[in-house]
């Protein structure tokens, strides 16, 4: 499982060339440890066709503020560089595939 952080963010995330899913979590949050395995699955089944990754809301405080994330899990799909959907709270592997439109 790939992590991300403020500093890597830009490159890891808004310059990928696949689209990528960002797992807002903190290690605290009962809610973002039950969906942490089904996330972890996604990003096997998914390989070579997009990206997840996981964002500590904790350690990348300007991102987390940049996409105005209140509530975690919060899950972003970027494509491009921009943000197109996004889901706050938990989701089955199959409404994450939904979410990234794969």
């Amino acid at each position: 499982m790939e992590y991300v952080n403020d500093s890597n963010f830009e490159t890891e995330v808004l310059n990928a060339e696949l689209p990528v899913l960002v797992d807002f979590f903190a290690d605290w949050c009962g809610p973002c440890k039950r969906v942490a395995p089904v996330v972890e699955q996604l990003a096997a089944d998914l390989s070579g066709r997009a990206k997840v990754v996981k964002l500590n809301v904790e350690e990348a405080p300007q991102s987390t503020a940049k996409y105005d994330v209140m509530s975690i899990p919060t899950f972003i799909v970027f494509k491009n560089g921009a943000a197109v959907n996004q889901h706050i709270g938990e989701l089955s592997k199959e409404g994450l595939t939904k979410l990234l439109g794969i």
